[in-house]
């Protein structure tokens, strides 16, 4: 069936079973690899997107339901890596197999994007389903510090 989603900001068509999980859709369908496949069952954070301005888990939601929404991916997050995120992200070193951060920054970018200068604890909230198994959680919290500064100047 065609389906057309609005992925990054451009109209997107393809041909899905509208019950597909959507992470397929976007790394089968549209050739957007950058949102990965961790666990299927929305518990680890790695195929984080962000619909309508909220991050979300697209291995558990159909393709069908991101029809006429806003839909982000890790490669939509800007142009030329210089999002905030992401170089806050850089500029510490966040990453270390880098397996989950395209989740972890679809889940930072959302959460600055409601709460341009969040606390820790409001950090921890909005990351707390974002495994890591290389541990970087330290990391994470001062680079969302970090990006935070960055976007104000």
């Amino acid at each position: 069936m065609a389906i057309t989603l609005n992925i990054n900001g451009n109209d997107v068509s393809i041909d899905a079973d509208p019950q597909m999980p959507l992470l397929w859709a976007i790394r089968e369908k549209a050739g957007l690899s950058g949102t990965k496949f961790g666990c299927g069952i929305a518990q680890c954070g790695a195929c984080t997107v962000i619909i309508d301005g909220s991050a979300v888990r697209s291995c558990n939601i159909p393709v069908a339901s991101a029809v006429g929404r806003q839909l982000r991916t890790i490669e939509g997050v800007s142009e030329n890596n210089d999002h905030p995120v992401q170089l806050a992200w850089q500029d510490l070193t966040v990453p270390q197999c880098g397996y989950c951060q395209s989740g972890q920054i679809m889940s930072a970018v959302a959460l600055l994007e409601r709460t341009p200068e969040p606390s820790d604890r409001e950090i921890d909230q909005a990351m707390a389903g974002n495994i890591c198994r290389c541990g970087t959680y330290p990391r994470i919290r001062a680079a969302i510090h970090r990006a935070a500064e960055l976007a104000k100047a």
